[in-house]
């Protein structure tokens, strides 16, 4: 590969010509570089409309003149760049490998005001754009054109299905307990405490065991989307998948949020299951109903309207917290800390996001007069 310049108005005026494999020029890279050192530029321009094939070295050779450029305030001209050296240049340039340590500037009342203003815009419109490559992704999915591998959505599947059998469980479980001895209390008054199965049955299978089924999988698989992704951007791992042309969409977010989405709804029925026995444990165990008596309330309380909202919610809950364990992984900075906060954000907005959609869920329904 050819590499001439030259210095005209001081604008310094760089072509690259032929093949670019393996440019080892060291002398005419140093003149080119104590060029850029020691004249008082105003300009740099790039062209490479000749350029033929090439490889990291011309990439090498572009990031120190744009380092160089940078520390005397230039930013160079680049001139039918190939598109895929334009991207990796700007990836390598934009890499930022040093924690965020702040700023002591003191900023006046309206200052603060604006900029958390200008923050909040920016946290949308990122949060935007993530939504809006995510459903891309999932549209590339349904129509079978998704760079997805098997075995990352078979290993995200084993990670939130029956390993999650147990904890779900014994909470479930737990809950239609504490149900059964609220309702109880109460119940106990009017002599009705029979109808404590009504009470636990349509309370699991209505809207309890799902949030309980989100609540545990926001703190167990969200946060682990959350560190396993950040993990990966802390090593690098994410700008190199771009590097070599992988969408970060379909190879990392999309078996995630397939699998868990998948999973919660199969879980939430578990957890109906078990909540119900966990008021049977009390109702029959300590309120002294016999068994077919809280089988028999239990199964007329029960309707099919009720189990699907139940599974809606939870369909719901599994896109919620899968998105959110990922975004915050995707976004998160190049530092151990930076885990560990992107870990505690994909939790407490799982569940924040999680309790407004219940709401809004419950009062579309009620409207609905479902």
């Amino acid at each position: 590969m050819q590499l001439t310049y030259n210095l005209n108005q001081k604008i310094l005026d760089i072509t690259l010509r032929g093949d670019g494999l393996h440019f080892d020029d060291n002398r005419t890279k140093d003149a080119l570089l104590l060029v850029l050192d020691t004249n008082g530029l105003t300009g740099i321009r790039i062209e490479a409309a000749e350029l033929g094939r090439w490889d990291s070295t011309i990439l090498a050779l572009l990031f120190d003149i744009a380092r160089s450029a940078s520390r005397r305030g230039l930013s160079p001209e680049y001139r039918n760049l190939p598109d895929n050296l334009s991207r990796l240049l700007k990836l390598a340039l934009t890499v930022n490998r040093k924690p965020d340590t702040g700023t002591d500037e003191k900023l006046s009342f309206l200052e603060k005001i604006g900029a958390k203003g200008i923050a909040v815009y920016a946290a949308l419109a990122k949060g935007l754009s993530f939504l809006r490559q995510t459903s891309a992704s999932v549209g590339r999915f349904l129509r079978g054109s998704a760079i997805m591998r098997h075995v990352d959505f078979l290993f995200a599947l084993e990670d939130c299905s029956y390993k999650a059998v147990g904890i779900v469980s014994l909470v479930s479980f737990m809950v239609g307990l504490i149900l059964a001895f609220v309702g109880a209390v109460q119940l106990k008054t009017f002599g009705a405490q029979i109808y404590v199965a009504s009470l636990v049955a349509i309370g699991m299978t209505r809207i309890m065991g799902a949030i309980m089924v989100g609540i545990i999988m926001a703190g167990r698989t969200g946060a682990s989307y959350a560190a396993t992704i950040g993990t990966m951007q802390v090593n690098e791992e994410i700008d190199a998948l771009k590097t070599m042309g992988f969408s970060i969409e379909d190879f990392l977010i999309l078996p995630r949020i397939t699998a868990l989405t998948l999973t919660i709804p199969l879980l939430t029925l578990l957890a109906d299951f078990m909540g119900i026995l966990g008021g049977a444990a009390v109702g029959v165990g300590m309120l002294g109903i016999s068994a077919a008596e809280y089988w028999h309330y239990s199964v007329d309380a029960l309707n099919m309207t009720n189990f699907l909202v139940g599974l809606f919610h939870g369909l719901v809950f599994g896109i919620i917290i899968s998105l959110c364990g990922c975004y915050y992984g995707v976004n998160c900075g190049r530092d151990a800390d930076s885990v560990g906060k992107a870990t505690t954000r994909a939790v407490v907005s799982a569940i924040v996001w999680m309790i407004v959609a219940t709401g809004f869920i419950t009062l579309i329904f009620e409207v609905l007069g479902i």
